[in-house]
């Protein structure tokens, strides 16, 4: 068994880029198995600060392979400015790879997105970068894909194919036409740039392991956006769970030998939709910061202030349930520094009466948390190695959250940077 797999146990935003970033100079190749460029991993190591949004974050490491897996949607033109990037900072982009089953994202994808947002009808807060359309065309086979790429003539029957039904749509939606020789032409030139990088990714995935190859998958956002067990509608078009790495990975689950789940000590979200331990005014600036540092709570793609509140222990119970994590990694224990008591959320009422579920989001609008409030530490953790070394109100804290989910914490995060790290 030689699969790992990393997810968030939240709403997103928890330091999931921290931790690939850690676990994968162990690996030899790191897939990111779900979405697209609608949210972004932030990396910070001796190589710089990043902020990733489709290349996996194992891209750092020389030997290791990085592969845009089989259930993401991949806009091209991003993907390219983004592998110019890490290039310019001088990380090899050699070992990068895209599944030839992943699914093009499309000019016309991001316009209806943003013609659906802006009519304020069926908006919910997406990034409007298309990735609800792509997964949507993918469901009705109506999708391009990066093996399209590879027969260029019949990437360009499948468009002239397509088009009609889509320039309906944007028409419908009050927008224009999409020109086709403007799509061919840009089919043509990802062709051209990115037909060395696309690989049959089931035997590509199932030969490193049969090689004895260390691999990791890497989830985007978190378990309360997922599709089907999420705060639906306000969630993501895929499943950012476990299970999908497996799923969309096409290898056998008992090759997994262990589930991460990362969280961090506060709660985020960005968008709409049910958020019940949300806080706001001067509290709230105190756990989110200005924006002048890589981890303060602001969106890495939008750069939206992100909403924040208490950490939510339904929540993370909730996501080890639909998960089966082994071990955690919570992050951002440094945020809690200069807070004298602390807040957490332990359970909800709905109607008066404590529930011990997951409410639909409708009822999740409505519950009441229940909180505790514990002592704060208020000294800086930034400089820690070690959990013995931790103030003990803060391993008060992180025990807590063990007790709760009955995982263990493995990684403790206290600053952003690959070195601020605690390995217990």
């Amino acid at each position: 068994m030689s699969v790992t797999i990393i997810v968030g146990a939240q709403f997103g935003d928890e330091g999931k880029g921290k931790i690939v970033d850690y676990i994968s100079t162990q690996m030899d190749m790191v897939v990111r198995f779900q979405g697209g460029d609608n949210a972004g991993h932030t990396v910070s190591n001796e190589k710089g600060s990043f902020k990733l949004h489709i290349v996996p974050c194992g891209i750092f490491k020389s030997d290791c392979k990085a592969l845009a897996g089989t259930g993401m949607v991949v806009n091209p033109d991003e993907l390219l400015k983004e592998l110019n990037e890490l290039k310019d900072k001088g990380v090899s982009i050699d070992n990068f790879f895209i599944s030839s089953r992943a699914v093009i994202l499309m000019p016309y994808h991001i316009e209806l997105d943003t013609l659906s947002e802006a009519s304020g009808r069926t908006g919910i807060g997406t990034t409007k970068r298309g990735i609800g359309y792509a997964y949507a065309d993918k469901a009705r086979r109506n999708a391009l894909r990066f093996e399209d790429l590879l027969d260029i003539d019949y990437c360009i029957k499948r468009i002239t194919t397509i088009l009609p039904t889509i320039n309906a749509e944007l028409v419908a939606k009050g927008g224009k036409n999409t020109s086709e020789n403007e799509l061919i032409s840009k089919l043509r030139y990802w062709a051209k740039v990115l037909k060395n990088r696309i690989v049959e990714p089931v035997s590509f995935v199932n030969n490193a392991l049969a090689r004895g190859e260390r691999l990791l998958f890497e989830g985007q956002l978190g378990a309360m956006k997922d599709i089907d067990l999420g705060i639906y509608p306000y969630v993501t078009s895929s499943n950012p769970v476990a299970a999908y790495a497996a799923v969309s990975g096409g290898f056998p689950i008992s090759n997994i030998s262990e589930i991460i789940g990362v969280l961090k000590v506060l709660s985020s979200t960005v968008g709409t939709g049910p958020f019940p331990t949300e806080i706001h005014g001067s509290e709230a600036e105190l756990l989110r910061g200005t924006g002048e540092n890589i981890d303060d709570e602001f969106g890495a793609r939008t750069g939206r202030a992100r909403r924040v509140g208490w950490l939510d222990l339904p929540v993370i119970k909730y996501a080890t349930t639909i998960n089966g994590f082994t071990s955690l990694a919570i992050c951002k224990i440094d945020k809690l520094d200069d807070c004298p008591e602390l807040k957490v959320c332990v359970a909800y009422k709905l109607n008066g009466k404590t529930i011990d579920y997951m409410p639909i989001t409708r009822e999740l609008e409505k519950v009441e948390p229940v909180y505790i409030t514990v002592p704060g530490w208020m000294t800086s953790t930034r400089s820690i190695r070690s959990f013995d070394e931790l103030p003990e109100n803060a391993k008060k804290y992180i025990e807590l959250i063990e007790t709760a989910t009955k995982v263990p914490v493995k990684y403790i995060g206290i600053g952003p940077a690959r070195s601020e790290l605690i390995i217990r």
